[in-house]
């Protein structure tokens, strides 16, 4: 555990907090607190293993305790769950691009980050959208965040599970082309979700663990 000042890099992916009363993905006789850590922590191994690039954590007043201890010493952890907050916080660490990254997303393919940040190049802003209409599953920025980008994110809800949230930040954009969209991917909202795991691709090994011996197809 590490506390909030915490200098960052110069680019930083942070996984965002769960909102504990939303849906969850556990299936049946597998405790959800520890499903979503679970989820948490692989989320954050991609975050942790993305080369020249800062891992950090943000936290909700009512996340758990023990998601702190997920980190490797001296990750920054944000205490600031909303996504233009966080973005700030973010900023104001040192960081000068960064991405916001959903909680349930474990076996994200570390790639479709390093595209976002890519997309910054030549956007202010880049998302990865997620499969089923659960919101996005990344945004990226150039920070400090452009006034109508901090406005529209205040709509998208804590972990960008807003079903429309890439079109209401298009549609919040003073010009089209201002926020790009990067390969999609999957987030794990409910059991059914789980059939999208795939037990061939690397990495997601805490949530594995948990799932085994529970179907996924």
């Amino acid at each position: 555990m590490t506390l909030p000042g915490t200098p960052a890099g110069d680019r930083v992916a942070a996984v965002l907090p769960f909102d504990p009363s939303g849906p969850s993905a556990a299936p049946p006789g597998v405790d959800d607190a520890e499903f979503r850590l679970a989820l948490l922590e692989d989320v954050y191994e991609v975050a942790a293993g993305l080369e020249f690039v800062t891992a950090a954590l943000v936290v909700a007043p009512d996340t758990p305790a023990a998601a702190e201890t997920i980190t490797w010493p001296g990750t920054p952890i944000v205490h600031e769950a909303a996504p233009a907050a966080a973005f700030a916080a973010l900023h104001a660490l040192g960081a000068r691009e960064a991405a916001l990254i959903a909680p349930d997303a474990p076996d994200l393919p570390p790639l479709l980050i390093g595209k976002l940040f890519r997309a910054l190049g030549s956007a202010p802003a880049a998302a990865c959208q997620a499969a089923g209409g659960h919101g996005l599953v990344a945004l990226a920025a150039r920070l400090p965040l452009p006034g109508w980008l901090a406005a529209a994110l205040d709509d998208l809800g804590a972990p960008l599970d807003v079903p429309d949230g890439l079109a209401r930040l298009r549609a919040a954009a003073p010009r089209p082309g201002l926020v790009p969209q990067g390969p999609g991917w999957h987030r794990l909202r409910t059991p059914a979700d789980l059939r999208l795991l795939d037990p061939g691709l690397e990495g997601w090994e805490n949530t594995r663990a948990l799932l085994e011996g529970s179907p996924l197809r």
